[in-house]
């Protein structure tokens, strides 16, 4: 009798068949060993090629689309779809279009706006946010965002920088709207988010927009000439002195608004902001990428550690944005049932601490931290696509021709970058940490900073490794590790990160220096255990016969400074230290901290509590360093 295998005889396949799959799976395992993230850079890579490509084709057919244009699409395609959602009241694509189109309306019957003209938009987070800002753009206007916390001569220096002829202030800052009225340039017409007004010379918009036309704006005031043109000016610290107004172009809101979706957000998400609109994260990433995808985002007026979650739960939020100093907020909440029952599955910021990053995902379930980095002005960007913990970002041999950076030597004495005998600048090698400059071309243009072709020149870094070359200066110190991950290491200049804003210590000592007891001030960030960034401390040198007067000193920081910039710790010396090249010496003070084991001179520490400067004591002092003092 024949068997089966008689009747049906099995195929037997070539002989080089079982060679390949050897071969493959050698290759597989040879991948994973020596170039593990090779999928994961090339599925980034083709994204980052994908969208650049989008925008040179519509170069290629002479169309020119912006972020408000991709918007305007949306309020048609999708109407009815929530845009904005803030307390509770949805803001639908359409009404964001028509009540933008309200706002316009007014400010082309009222003013004479031409367009490229700046308006200065000092607003906090609601709605009309973002009809101002986009009833303005369809006006072709550029817009200023101010920083809601800055005060008096800094924020003058602010508005006058970016020259406006209109200044719009939210119903909830009249306060500070009251103290630079009368030193506010003539020439500068102000609007009011209310239906009257009790300033002289100040004009109203919540009353005539309720009388204005929802019609369009024709589309030659708002079309953009070009991707380069500036459509923004956000306001940055940068490494010295007062504020300085970037001019963030409509290609760089466009590559802003690209973040979410490189990330994998997609048009089904809801993204949580509560960030401030004016920070360039909230604004163009945020609501920028909400666009984008064709999402929702759900508004908050003010970050609140104990709402966070709750919100999440109320609106479904499966994205949120955050800075390092938010996420330590939220792992500080005390500890509750159900904390991973959310919906919440994509994390975007930059600047969370390593510990923070692991207590966050132990502590609320599996969300992926997307970290990345970008200055405002800047012209290079890193995402961790990977999520490796504490990076900011991978590079690699193909990411490096499309966008060319370099990790440079760096001399803290002089605070310059070294040159060698040649007059070049010299790369660091991996693992070692570098000033991260990036080129400067035709694909990645630098556009500098409004009104202050100084402080843009000063940006740039010329002959830095051959003749005719140009490269960004970024101001930050990065580390290269030898799997091409980067890590942020330290910001040089005078300035330093607090609570999630920049804080230029020019600015500062300029403000304390004003008391008539002051002879001298320097001032430099200290690292506090447990703390993202540094708290801004103040080395005093007093006049001659002339005592500290704590009551003056705090009562100047607090009317001058936003909250975030007021010296965290004052001390006092007999004198002060200088460099080889006059200026003076920081390094030795921020190694020497603010421990009063270890400094003899009078110590001093904000309490907020107090509303005061109190004398640090030992006892305050490990208060502070437990936790158990609240900075």
């Amino acid at each position: 009798m024949r068997g089966w295998d008689d009747l049906y005889p099995l195929p037997v396949p070539p002989s080089w068949v079982p060679g390949a799959a050897v071969g493959i799976l050698s290759l597989h395992f040879i991948q994973k060993f020596l170039f593990p993230y090779f999928w994961a850079d090339l599925r980034y890579l083709l994204k980052v090629l994908t969208y650049g490509a989008r925008m040179e084709m519509y170069r290629l057919q002479g169309r020119v689309v912006t972020v408000l244009d991709k918007f305007v699409k949306l309020a048609q395609k999708q109407p009815h779809k929530p845009f904005i959602i803030y307390e509770g009241t949805v803001h639908t694509y359409r009404d964001v279009d028509r009540r933008s189109n309200r706002i316009a309306q007014v400010f082309l019957q009222h003013e004479a706006l031409k367009k490229g003209d700046t308006v200065a938009l000092l607003m906090g987070n609601e709605p009309d946010f973002i009809h101002v800002w986009f009833g303005l753009a369809k006006l072709g206007c550029v817009v200023a965002f101010l920083n809601f916390n800055v005060r008096f001569r800094s924020l003058l220096h602010c508005v006058s920088s970016c020259e406006p002829k209109i200044l719009v202030v939210g119903a909830d800052l009249l306060g500070t709207l009251e103290e630079i009225l009368p030193k506010l340039q003539k020439d500068v017409s102000v609007w009011i988010m209310a239906k009257d007004s009790t300033f002289p010379n100040v004009h109203t918009l919540l009353d005539k927009i309720e009388a204005a036309s929802e019609d369009p704006i024709p589309v030659n005031r708002c079309s953009a000439n070009s991707l380069k043109s500036a459509a923004l000016y956000i306001f940055t610290s940068g490494t010295t002195g007062l504020p300085k107004a970037a001019v963030i172009s409509h290609l760089q809101i466009l590559k802003g608004a690209a973040g979410l979706w490189a990330f994998g957000a997609t048009s089904e998400d809801v993204i949580y902001i509560t960030l401030p609109l004016y920070h360039s994260a909230a604004s163009l990433l945020g609501i920028g990428g909400c666009i984008q995808l064709g999402a929702t985002c759900v508004l908050k007026k003010k970050f609140s550690a104990s709402q966070f979650w709750n919100d999440c739960r109320r609106y479904n939020v499966t994205v949120i944005q955050y800075i390092g100093e938010l996420c330590r907020y939220l792992c500080n909440q005390p500890v509750k049932e159900g904390e991973k029952n959310h919906k919440v599955r994509l994390a975007v910021g930059n600047g969370v601490r390593n510990d923070v990053w692991r207590e966050f995902l132990d502590r609320f379930g599996a969300v992926k931290i997307c970290e990345f980095y970008g200055a405002t002005e800047g012209n290079i960007c890193f995402m961790n696509h990977t999520g490796k913990i504490g990076s900011v970002g991978r590079t690699n041999f193909f990411y490096k021709l499309f966008f060319p950076f370099d990790l440079i030597k760096y001399d803290f004495q002089k605070d310059e970058p070294v040159r060698n005998k040649h007059g070049w600048c010299e790369k660091v090698k991996k693992g070692e940490a570098g000033l991260l400059i990036s080129k400067v071309n035709a694909k990645n243009p630098f556009f500098g900073y409004a009104g202050n072709k100084r402080h843009t020149e000063k940006k740039l870094l010329c002959e830095v490794f051959k003749k005719g070359d140009l490269y960004f200066n970024t101001g930050d110190l990065m580390v290269q590790d030898h799997d091409n991950f980067l890590y942020f290491w330290d910001r040089i200049g005078d300035t330093f990160r607090w609570k999630g804003e920049n804080v230029a210590t020019t600015e500062v000592s300029d403000v304390i220096a004003m008391l008539d007891f002051i002879q001298e001030a320097n001032v430099y960030g200290v690292s506090v255990p447990d703390h993202e960034g540094k708290a801004g401390m103040a080395s005093l040198i007093l006049k001659h016969n002339a005592s500290l007067d704590l009551e003056q000193m705090y009562k100047q920081v607090v009317t001058y400074l936003p909250s975030y910039a007021c010296p965290l710790f004052l001390r006092v010396q007999e004198k002060m230290e200088m460099t080889g090249t006059f200026k003076q010496q920081k390094f030795q003070l921020v190694d020497e901290g603010f421990n009063p084991s270890t400094i003899t001179d009078p110590l001093y520490f904000l309490d907020n509590s107090k509303k005061a400067y109190v004398l640090l004591t030992k006892e305050l002092h490990e208060m502070i360093l437990s936790g158990k003092m609240k900075l």
